[in-house]
């Protein structure tokens, strides 16, 4: 399976912004209902935002609701996350996977996890 590469993490200031990126190349991610989860340190991975291939239907945790927003662009193979309003307890490091058009909130059995990107947010 080939592995999503995730960018766009950093160190911000609470309040602050950030998009991150999440690539894969193969035709699989253009029909793929793709999602994006992280994990904090001590804490066990959890679903932030799901969309469905066309980009028409999308999902996010309680948590973010309001302030980030998942896009994405068939066209370069890649899923975006829009990040505002950030606050510490979004400090995490960022994964993206398939996840399941019926439950857009959990991890698909023909996805894989990359490497993910850290996400670090001071108060």
């Amino acid at each position: 399976q080939v592995q999503p590469v995730e960018s766009g993490g950093g160190l911000v200031q609470a309040g602050g912004s950030l998009r991150l990126s999440c690539a894969r190349s193969g035709r699989s991610m253009t029909i793929s209902a793709m999602g994006w989860f992280r994990q904090a340190p001590g804490k066990e991975r959890e679903f932030v935002a799901g969309v469905n291939w066309s980009g028409g239907r999308t999902a996010y945790a309680e948590s973010v609701k309001g302030r980030f927003t998942i896009s994405r662009d068939n066209a370069k193979n890649t899923v975006y996350l829009q990040m505002n309003n950030l606050n510490p307890e979004d400090t995490a490091v960022y994964y993206c996977n398939a996840v399941k058009d019926s439950d857009l909130a959990s991890v698909s059995n023909f996805g894989s996890w990359g490497q993910g990107t850290q996400v670090t947010v001071s108060s």
